[in-house]
């Protein structure tokens, strides 16, 4: 998580992707963040994201992308 965390950072570093769980909610994260961790994920742990998983759910925390990095390298 820590990991992750740095790369999100990466993309945005003025983002707490620590503590915050409304990132798409609330607008902080835009279409052209979320294409970019996409690529990140992709690059760093070698998962493509399929389209039908690019919704807000699965981005609107650290969390949650972690877990949808772990549930997607299970498949």
């Amino acid at each position: 998580m820590e990991k992750l965390i740095e790369l999100l950072q990466g993309v945005r570093d003025d983002v707490d992707f620590g503590t915050c769980t409304t990132l798409v909610d609330e607008g902080i994260l835009d279409s052209f963040d979320i294409v970019e961790i996409v690529n990140v994920i992709d690059d760093e742990y070698d998962i493509e994201v399929p389209a039908i998983e690019i919704i807000p759910e699965n981005f609107n925390s650290a969390e949650a992308i972690f877990n949808l990095i772990q549930r997607l390298s299970e498949e």
